[in-house]
């Protein structure tokens, strides 16, 4: 078991969870139940399944819980450049979005090469 408090890429995820809620607040009303939830759901899955694998028994299990958290990050990925294409997402917050993604997906590949490396 892993405190995953002490994990850069958890914070990061964390602080990237909070960004996506101010950033979807401005969503049309319409959206609430569609882009809107998707968008916060994906970026809140990152962190959540990075401690949810934090508090497992084993590497394997972290580390199947380090695949969802990067599915969920790419997933999110998707629904950045939706909303953005959509008018949805601030022009100016897109790529500061995309490139912290882009961070955290590397730091969760990284991780999880390094769990794999020390069975």
């Amino acid at each position: 078991m892993k405190d995953y408090h002490t994990l850069e890429v958890w914070a990061r995820g964390h602080q990237l969870t909070l960004a996506i809620y101010g950033a979807t607040k401005s969503f049309p009303k319409e959206e609430m139940f569609g882009l809107t939830s998707q968008m916060r759901r994906a970026a809140s899955s990152i962190p959540a399944n990075i401690a949810e694998g934090c508090g497992r028994d084993s590497d394997a299990e972290l580390k199947r819980f380090l695949d969802i958290a990067h599915g969920s990050a790419s997933e999110l990925a998707y629904f950045a450049l939706l909303s953005k294409e959509l008018g949805y997402l601030d022009a100016e917050k897109f790529p500061v979005i995309s490139d912290e993604l882009s961070q955290i997906k590397r730091m969760i590949g990284a991780f999880a090469r390094k769990l794999k490396a020390d069975r």
